[in-house]
């Protein structure tokens, strides 16, 4: 392990700067579309249907490619799967301005995913190897948070003031690709290969030290794996609902204003943000396990408050803030920093791809669905009761986790020494 004077600190934050602002157009790209769809339903002849394929079919590619993306990212380096991912991803929001009809929108909203699928847990895996270990949860914490700032806190205010300003809609998706192509040229320049990766293939064929061989199954020979699956899918369930649900479960059944539910609804963004930034860098000093449990159960007591409160804006916005403040912080904990530590370096990105490649499809594609069908046929407020399920599952599944902080693991290994 390299000691303080050896570590390059200076590639470290340059690096996290680099992923957290990717992970933030992936947010911002992959969100931008609900605020702006008003327009869109309007010249596209679009329904809430069509809303529900579009972002469902985004969700459902996300996953599948994280599966995939992951493990190839191990196979054949970082840069490899990172750069041209940023650059597909930029594209698609681009061309979703260009669309003509409900078939092109959901052609270029797979696409999207796919690429985003193969972003997410490369970027994980690049800032984990960047991280001194110290440091590596509020690193990941960093990276991950700006998903939910500029994806669903920051995201629809800029995107709103944008389209005053533009001709129509079109515009703020074509403009809005460029940042990411900007972003895969300074992705380009300083972004390295982790030093595994690049010993592996500077050396000599003749040379070249026995790479063990990994497969999926031998992801399952860590408990750790298998937990964090069940836990993503669970608060994942949470997250998706609420961020799908919570705007119509305002104004239809709460009778908040317009104004109102914006007001409200950016408390999950804001509250996201700051949780993915306190939540990891406690669990650098306190350990993963108990503090991801801390935080989940915190989000159960207030998940069960907001579905009793009445139509008071500020009060909701508190419950929500402090809601996603507990559970979106555990996502970048469950499908970052414990999948990453609790297996060998060779398998980090697959390990990360397999955790949120599943939660993702579960999570984002069924789940919603299945919510979609309870509002349907009993009312829109019972989908809380499923986000409520989901979070309570993911408590009860985080008791089963091995706790994998290094300066827990250290002071354990310490004491089995003495």
């Amino acid at each position: 392990m390299p000691n303080k004077k050896q570590w390059d600190s200076q590639y470290e934050w340059k690096a996290v700067l680099l992923l957290a602002l990717g992970f933030g157009l992936v947010g911002l790209d992959r969100w931008m579309i609900g605020p702006l769809y008003p327009l869109m339903m309007k010249d596209l002849n679009l329904d809430y249907q069509d809303l529900g394929n579009i972002m469902g079919i985004l969700g459902l590619a996300w996953g599948a490619s994280s599966l995939f993306a992951g493990r190839l990212a191990d196979r054949i380096g970082r840069r490899k799967v990172l750069i041209p991912a940023t650059i597909l991803f930029s594209l698609m929001t681009g061309l979703t301005g260009v669309a003509m009809g409900l078939t092109s929108l959901l052609i270029i909203r797979f696409m999207m995913g796919v690429s985003e699928g193969a972003f997410g847990p490369t970027s994980v895996a690049l800032t984990a190897e960047a991280s001194k270990p110290s440091r590596r949860g509020l690193n990941m914490g960093i990276q991950q948070s700006t998903f939910a700032l500029l994806g669903i806190g920051l995201g629809p205010i800029i995107v709103t003031q944008m389209v005053q300003y533009l001709p129509s809609w079109h515009w703020v998706f074509v403009i809005m690709c460029l940042p990411g192509l900007l972003l895969a040229y300074f992705m380009h320049k300083v972004i390295r290969e982790p030093k595994h990766l690049q010993e592996t293939a500077l050396e000599p064929t003749a040379n070249k030290p026995v790479v063990p061989q990994y497969s999926y199954k031998d992801l399952f020979k860590y408990r750790n794996i298998l937990v964090g699956i069940l836990c993503m899918c669970c608060v994942m369930t949470c997250v998706f609902i609420l961020s799908a649900m919570s705007p119509v479960y305002f104004t239809n059944y709460l009778q908040l204003s317009v104004s109102q539910m914006g007001f409200v609804t950016s408390g999950i963004g804001f509250g996201a943000f700051a949780g993915q930034v306190i939540i990891p860098a406690l669990s650098d000093r306190f350990g993963r396990k108990w503090v991801t449990i801390l935080a989940l159960v915190l989000a159960s007591l207030l998940l069960y408050q907001f579905i009793q409160t009445p139509a008071q804006p500020f009060t909701l916005f508190l419950l929500l803030f402090f809601i996603a403040f507990g559970a979106n912080s555990c996502l970048c904990m469950i499908g970052g920093t414990i999948a990453i530590e609790s297996v060998p370096m060779a398998l980090g990105s697959t390990a990360v791809g397999l955790i949120i490649g599943i939660g993702e499809i579960f999570g984002g594609g069924v789940a919603p669905m299945l919510a979609g069908w309870i509002a349907q046929n009993y009312g829109i407020q019972y989908t809380m009761y499923l986000a409520l399920a989901g979070l309570l599952g993911c408590c009860f599944f985080a008791l089963f986790f091995k706790e994998t902080a290094p300066i827990k693991v250290a002071k354990a290994q310490a004491q089995a020494v003495s």
